[in-house]
């Protein structure tokens, strides 16, 4: 009897680790309609799986289906509270199209997106994401701030610098 339960457990791993994979490699060509279905397969199979709700939140985002994907990233935030990842992804779905944020949105995105900086301080694109926020809510001394942070963390990110630049030159 173990033995059946032994050889059904290892076609069932191997098939979520397939689905893993071939999703995440259709991430990350862009292909997110495929990722979004592999991913998806691979999460239902193993729900607990890091990895899995990390990638199918991405493409969920990805797809613009933020609802989706704060569905699957606010519990793997309790499970991984350690993991900036997983707040980057988790700020980026509670903003959704941040030209229709409301309030409450943003005021979750920027905890989550701060959060992931407590643990990352370097974290990629948070602070400039962060600075955007903050200039949409015209927070504009926040922005700055965060836009300032952006290209520490990257000197070669013009678009961060241009904030910068503009931001600077108003409060002049």
């Amino acid at each position: 009897m173990k033995k059946d339960v032994k050889k059904q457990a290892q076609p069932d791993q191997k098939r979520f680790f397939d689905w893993l994979r071939r999703g995440t490699e259709a991430l990350h060509r862009g292909d997110i309609a495929k990722a979004t279905r592999f991913l998806e397969r691979a999460h239902q199979m193993e729900p607990d799986n890091q990895d899995a709700a990390l990638n199918l939140g991405g493409a969920y985002i990805l797809a613009k289906k933020f609802a989706q994907a704060v569905a699957v990233l606010e519990p793997l935030s309790e499970r991984v509270p350690h993991n900036p990842m997983v707040w980057t992804n988790l700020g980026a779905a509670y903003l959704g199209n941040p030209i229709l944020a409301k309030e409450a949105e943003q005021l979750r995105a920027i905890a989550a997106f701060e959060r992931a900086i407590e643990l990352n301080p370097i974290a990629p694109n948070v602070a400039y994401n962060l600075g955007l926020v903050h200039l949409d809510r015209r927070e504009n001394e926040r922005a700055l701030h965060w836009f300032q942070r952006a290209v520490q963390a990257n000197p070669h990110d013009r678009d961060a610098r241009r904030f910068v630049e503009q931001l600077s030159e108003e409060e002049v």
